[in-house]
């Protein structure tokens, strides 16, 4: 009987892991194109500071009725390090990236190296790193930098220096989150949420004034209800529950997937046409995704094989 409930958990904790990864693969593949069409018209600090203070009360709201108390003044500040960093940081770096002329498929792309920043930290943080994911994530970088000449790399400067730095914060407030101790999920999400948001206010405050707000379009607000909803609430959730319960580089692997799924999102719902390089990564990163998941058990039965060849008694 101990058995039986022992598989039981297990599948109940493979469906959890296979459906968070869905849902962040598939959904912030979108957000991208969601983010351009929100900021035709809407101010990018207003609008991620207005985005994750609306999903931060609401994620408070849940976290109280799920009768979690309100974080320590520990967790507080814990969280305000991994808010600052993912949601303050890294996400104004991506909008503001944008905003400058960076396409939806090129910053998903970009975003590729996320992974790798992650994987170092943990390497750095005493935590192993298998070598077969060192190799998926190498082998999914290549992916990316094949579909990059799908992208326009004639924007500013300034613009892919964003782009580059969005992932980088992104991967050290990831590796913080691991690390920190933080409040239960809903709550975490909450308090980062909350501080991330109120960081980004105080600052649009300075530079956007808050009567642009009134001049924003319906097909923009469309989709900043689509990134507040499935981008931040669903998606969010679902990545930050994956950090806390499985290896850094599966957490990360979500950033193989979603350059194709931007791609394809452009073509489907921007009229965007493809070239054949997308054709020669998507089979590099299909790689790279089977390396990061079966990796170690695939490395483990060929040492068991080769064992097995190797033994006298194989061969007699």
């Amino acid at each position: 009987m101990p058995f039986i409930f022992n598989m039981q958990a297990a599948n109940r904790r493979g469906v959890a892991l296979a459906g968070a990864l869905l849902l962040v693969y598939v959904v912030w593949g979108t957000t991208y194109f969601a983010m351009g069409i929100a900021l035709e018209t809407m101010p990018p600090l207003l609008m991620n500071a207005v985005r994750f203070l609306c999903a931060g009360v609401v994620m408070l709201l849940v976290a109280l009725a799920q009768g979690h108390a309100l974080p320590t003044r520990a967790q507080w500040r814990n969280s305000a390090v991994v808010g600052g960093l993912m949601v303050f940081l890294a996400m104004n770096c991506i909008g503001f990236a944008q905003k400058m002329g960076i396409g939806s498929g090129l910053m998903a792309t970009v975003v590729t190296t996320m992974p790798m920043w992650l994987a170092l930290w943990t390497h750095w943080g005493g935590e192993k790193v298998p070598t077969t994911s060192w190799a998926g994530l190498a082998l999914g970088v290549v992916g990316a930098l094949l579909l990059a000449l799908e992208g326009d790399f004639s924007a500013s400067g300034w613009g892919a220096l964003l782009a580059f730095g969005a992932p980088l914060c992104w991967s050290i407030g990831s590796y913080a989150s691991r690390r920190l101790s933080l409040p239960p999920p809903a709550m975490a999400s909450a308090a980062q949420w909350l501080v991330g948001g109120a960081m980004g206010l105080v600052v649009a405050l300075w530079f956007e004034p808050v009567q642009q707000l009134a001049h924003v379009s319906t097909r923009s607000w469309l989709a900043w209800g689509y990134l507040l909803v499935l981008g931040t609430l669903v998606a969010l959730n679902a990545y930050l529950w994956l950090l806390q319960n499985t290896s850094a580089a599966l957490a990360g692997s979500y950033s193989f997937v979603n350059p194709a799924v931007a791609l394809l999102a452009g073509v489907a719902l921007g009229g965007e046409r493809l070239t054949g390089w997308v054709f020669a990564a998507l089979p590099l990163m299909g790689a790279a995704l089977a390396l990061i998941l079966y990796g170690a058990a695939l490395a483990g039965l060929w040492a068991r094989v080769r064992g097995r060849l190797q033994s006298p008694g194989v061969m007699g």
